[in-house]
């Protein structure tokens, strides 16, 4: 795994992402507390939904992974390759949450044609009986189309491998946990906060500022 793919860096980029996150999921962690009993305590709901979403995107990881290290067995210079993209994609998501250029959202509507038919499932476990319910529910929810989730995947393409790969989208989703879980427990208020342009700005300037910094290490290196 390269010094531009530590799992620090998956973690922080998912705490930086997580402004987006909001936007588009917050709404969803919100509308949970909807299908969570009366008078239960939100807690073991929440956390067992954010567990599935990481599931999935600890499997969406091993499986990018595993292909990024075929790619980089049977392609000349192909882990150069990989690092380069990844700092693209970071440099693109910097420009999406901006709100500067919004490539990423082509990503997102090719994603939507594997989200509809799986969206319909989730259904099946509202209202929440118990949390164990909570968590299939999470894992559908966990492929929703994003180009947080699909930028980041370019990280675990180059990882080196499935583990590898599984681990920084794992870590990546627990650096989108405290943003998520605030927003689900203090409502609309936080969430415009987290939404103001000046807000998404700066987290934009920093991601643009990091998938430079990858493109140049990687080309040094």
């Amino acid at each position: 795994m390269s010094a531009e793919l530590t799992w620090l860096s998956a973690l922080l980029l998912g705490l930086a992402g997580s402004v987006h996150c909001v936007a588009m999921c917050g709404g969803i962690v919100g509308a949970l507390t909807f299908a969570i009993p009366a008078g239960k305590s939100p807690t073991p709901y929440m956390l067992a939904y954010h567990g599935g979403r990481i599931a999935s995107y600890a499997t969406a990881g091993a499986i990018t992974g595993g292909l990024g290290q075929m790619v980089s067995h049977r392609v000349a210079d192909g882990l150069l390759w990989l690092n380069l993209l990844s700092g693209v994609f970071l440099i693109l998501l910097g420009l999406y949450v901006g709100n500067w250029w919004r490539l990423l959202s082509s990503l997102e509507k090719a994603g939507s044609y594997l989200w509809k038919p799986i969206s319909p499932l989730s259904k099946r476990f509202i209202p929440f009986r118990h949390p164990v319910y909570a968590l299939p529910y999470g894992v559908i929810w966990g492929w929703l189309p994003c180009g947080l989730v699909y930028s980041t995947l370019t990280w675990s393409l180059a990882s080196g491998s499935a583990s590898q790969g599984a681990l920084v989208m794992a870590l990546f989703g627990l650096g989108t946990l405290p943003s998520l879980i605030i927003v689900g427990s203090f409502g609309q208020q936080l969430k415009s906060w987290l939404n103001h342009p000046r807000t998404r700005q700066v987290i934009a300037v920093l991601l643009c500022l990091s998938g430079l910094g990858v493109l140049i290490k990687a080309l040094l290196h």
